[in-house]
């Protein structure tokens, strides 16, 4: 038996929510491929609100726009994963239908 160990790259997007000019959040969208696919799927990480923003919208307003940005580079699925302490972030995702 050969196992046979191959490096890949993937490629990814850095989505950043400001208000006035000041920082409010961040999320990635990374563009993964496999061999069963032509497509890409997405892979969205590291959704984050600063402290003083959070509870007005804005984690939902950034996964909204790794969606649509998943959806325009035609990923076939997107995946997200969160801590399993992260209630908020399980109530978030699961809002936007994502099981």
């Amino acid at each position: 038996m050969l196992i046979k160990t191959q490096e890949i790259t993937a490629a990814g997007v850095k989505i950043t929510l400001t208000e006035k000019g000041h920082p409010v959040g961040r999320a990635f969208l990374y563009l993964l491929r496999n061999d069963l696919h032509d497509q890409p799927f997405g892979f969205l990480e590291d959704v984050f609100v600063f402290e003083q923003f959070r509870g007005k919208g804005y984690g939902e307003k950034l996964v909204k726009e790794v969606i649509a940005e998943a959806k325009k580079r035609h990923c076939y699925k997107l995946i997200c994963t969160s801590r399993f302490s992260n209630d908020k972030a399980h109530q978030l995702y699961a809002k936007l239908r994502f099981k």
